[in-house]
């Protein structure tokens, strides 16, 4: 590791590594952009994009192998989009991060993937679009982000792992980093064999889904709490709008949930006579989960976003900022595009590294120490992140404050019945790898448990709504005050300062207003959206990105610090290129650039296959597959696109997805089946021969398989090593061993009902 203060990262950039790179800039890394002696070809071919990904790098030209050698002698981090990979052997300092479509190893590791079909085959797809229409693709590159956030997650896990050992490769699947992202995609095959249809517009587990405005759409719903319920029906009431719902059968959410259509239209037949601000607005004043449906160009008008200097300039333009503060709250204000060269200086200087005494092959964070006040689904996918590379990670769960994930009914994910707390297949796929003490924290002895176990802790981690930890008196002033050291990463919706602070968010409501959900459709005032809880997924892994840089900058600096994510700020981050480009309506499977690019029906019900074609050699292989070498000349096949669309159609349509997929894979097309959570589990051959899902006995669930950690680090691996624990499991053992408590005091929190 370099005995340098800031460390150095090179990166030999692809689609799936370019977001890596901007997120270690974000955490004020020094990042070096390896460039071919001409300069890489989107400055010339797509400036703006460049500009977005690469600005705030440095830039050294490297014409071969001794030169890049030269480099990577005085990094501590390469992270490598290459197809083969650069040589680094000897570099054993390096953290290697090979960032792929499939991964380094298994049968389709030489396989082409784009964005669509790494999305496809890792399960997106199928989660997305009208159950009767065709499977539709998340804007701006989803699958590509993922993979980014993922590869700079590992990139820090093995920078950590340097101070015991030597460096390593870390392994990034693209496909594998989207197969872990899917909320209840494979969940609910696993747990209760059924694969859910694409949801449309209504979110497939809660109440909450898209609706039509008088000038647009929002995201909202029913919220997920009788009291959210009560002050909605209040609102229809006060407007004359309620229709029937005050009879008292719609007072039982099972009744709400079975007739959820019914209610839906009552709830829409009103939403549809605001403006999408004002109704937003309004809903929040009384505490209801809804927000307006904006595009990216309506960003830099978002009263939040502004208050909270999210926005950063490259060179003159308004883009994108970074999903969270770092360090210490440092915003980026501003960022340069690196002339192509402009650091050859980097060659010639020598740079100190050294090698990490030892060679333990723990796992990167044991030894660290989390304290889990997360609940549902963003948070507690942070933590479980940390917990799969060796954190011990102890839930706090409250009986005044229970996760609906192990008791809302309808988030229950079983074979079982569905009352029971501890066989939620939701709650036991993200919580495993932790420990668990059940504790009410509305007693003032339980607020000091809580306090005892801040002291010994390395990181606390909570997504509650922005007000919370400081009623509770565990503001970070008094938390610092208890532990200069801790890393405290809060992950409300909208963030602890700004106008919207106090906004009740879910993830289909951060999604509207961070622009996403406003372009996932299929073209102007054809919006779809985006349903499932991707933005919670998408702040769950900056939530473990940020908290694995706090580490390492207290290692550096010995101070701890409060990270204040916003959830929209989050997702946010992940909209690429769509504000410098003014995005404002959806193009639904198509690409701005490429032709064809489609999702096409192939043989069986509901069977599609995923196709990308970026080049012109490609495109005379799909026409030689598809017995169509007449459309190879084709001039300007994007005017011509429906004779393509219609052409490819006619080929699919007589072939199982996965051999179209292997046929046109075999000539060097980027191709996929788009895949569902049985098809993940059951058939893919890629996921099977990386050992992605893993089976792990729960004591009260049984045996079931597991999503298992999409980073593959060679020496110090994460695992699934533990099930979830029961609700209250390991109360005892944590605070004997944690805070150090006596039998008398343990007995004394018992009797007074602190304890469960």
């Amino acid at each position: 590791m370099s005995a340098a203060a800031t460390p150095r990262v090179v990166e030999l950039t692809s689609p799936f590594t370019r977001f890596a790179g901007r997120l270690l800039v974000g955490v004020g890394y020094e990042v070096v952009l390896a460039e071919p002696p001409e300069g890489h070809p989107d400055r010339q071919e797509d400036p703006v994009g460049f500009a977005h990904w690469h600005a705030g790098k440095r830039s050294v030209t490297v014409p071969g192998p001794p030169e890049l050698r030269r480099l990577l002698a005085g990094a501590d981090i390469l992270l490598d989009g290459t197809p083969d990979g650069a040589d680094t052997t000897g570099l054993d300092h390096l953290v290697h991060v090979r960032v792929t479509p499939f991964g380094l190893v298994g049968p389709r590791s030489h396989w082409q993937g784009t964005d669509l079909v790494v999305a496809a085959l890792g399960g997106m797809l199928a989660q997305v679009g009208d159950p009767d229409g065709p499977p539709l693709h998340l804007p701006e590159n989803q699958a590509e982000h993922l993979a980014g956030v993922n590869a700079a997650i590992a990139a820090l896990l093995g920078l950590r792992a340097c101070r015991r050992g030597p460096g390593q490769l870390a392994d990034v699947s693209a496909q594998a980093c989207v197969a872990a992202a899917l909320e209840a995609g494979t969940l609910a095959y696993l747990h209760e064999d059924r694969v859910p249809p694409r949801p449309g517009h209504v979110h497939p587990l809660v109440p909450h889904g898209l609706f039509r405005a008088a000038d647009g759409h929002l995201g909202g719903g029913l919220g997920g709490s009788p009291r959210m319920w009560d002050a909605l029906l209040d609102w229809l009431c006060e407007q004359g709008a309620q229709a029937d719902l005050t009879e008292p059968r719609w007072q039982d959410p099972v009744e709400r949930k079975k007739h959820q259509e019914y209610v839906f239209k009552v709830v829409q037949d009103f939403a549809g006579t605001w403006p999408k601000a004002e109704f937003a607005e309004r809903a929040q004043d009384r505490k209801l989960p809804w927000a307006a449906v904006d595009v990216p160009a309506e960003l830099p008008d978002n009263p939040q976003l502004v208050a909270r200097g999210f926005f950063t300039e490259v060179d003159g333009r308004t883009d994108l900022g970074f999903p969270f503060a770092f360090p210490e709250g440092r915003r980026i204000t501003a960022l340069t595009v690196p002339a192509a060269g402009a650091d050859q200086k980097l060659l010639a200087a020598r740079r100190p590294v050294s090698v990490g005494e030892g060679d333990s092959a723990r796992p990167a964070l044991d030894g660290v120490r989390v304290l889990d006040l997360t609940w549902v689904l963003a948070g507690p996918y942070c933590t479980k992140v940390l917990a799969d590379h060796g954190a011990d990670v102890i839930k706090v769960e409250s009986a005044g404050r229970p996760d609906p994930t192990r008791f809302a009914p309808f988030m229950h994910l079983s074979r079982g019945p569905h009352t029971d707390p501890d066989t939620n297949g939701y709650f036991n796929e993200v919580n495993r790898n932790k420990r668990s003490i059940a504790l009410d924290t509305r007693t003032d002895d339980g607020v000091a448990v809580l306090r005892d176990l801040v002291a010994s802790a390395d990181v606390l981690v909570e997504n509650f709504s922005a007000t919370v930890m400081t009623r509770l008196g565990l503001g970070w002033d008094t938390l610092r005050e208890i532990n200069p050291r801790l890393v405290y990463v809060s992950m409300s919706g909208m963030g602890h300062t700004g106008p919207r602070a106090g906004w009740v968010s879910y993830a289909d409501t951060v999604s509207a207003s961070s622009g996403l959900t406003g372009l996932t459709g299929w073209g102007p005032g054809d919006v779809v959206g985006v349903i499932y809880g991707h933005g919670d997924i998408v702040a769950g892994l900056q939530g473990a990105l940020a908290t694995v840089a706090a580490l390492e900058h207290r290692e550096r600096t010995g101070r701890g610090q409060h990270i204040d994510l916003s959830q929209l700020e989050a997702i946010a981050a992940h909209l690429g290129t769509s504000l410098l480009t003014s995005a404002r309506s959806p193009i639904g499977n198509t690409h701005p650039v490429w032709s064809p690019q489609g999702v096409y029906r192939s043989l069986g019900a509901d069977n599609w296959l995923a196709v990308s074609v970026r080049s012109d050699e490609e495109w005379a292989a799909l026409c030689r597959v598809i017995g169509r070498p007449d459309l190879a000349a084709t001039a300007d096949r994007r005017r011509h696109s429906a004779l393509v669309d219609e052409a490819i159609g006619a080929w699919t349509r007589t072939l199982p997805a996965d051999l179209a997929a292997e046929l046109l894979q075999q000539q060097g097309v980027p191709a996929g089946a788009v895949q569902d959570g049985r098809q993940l589990v059951e058939h893919d051959p890629q996921l099977r021969a990386r050992g992605f899902y893993v089976r792990m006995a729960h004591p009260a669930a049984g045996a079931f398989l597991h999503e298992g950690p999409p980073i593959r680090l060679t020496r110090t691996p994460g695992s699934v090593r533990t099930p979830a624990p029961l609700l209250g499991a390991d109360t005892e053992e944590v605070l004997r061993e944690v805070a150090g408590y006596s039998p008398e005091r343990l007995r004394y929190l018992y009797d007074a009902g602190v304890l469960r």
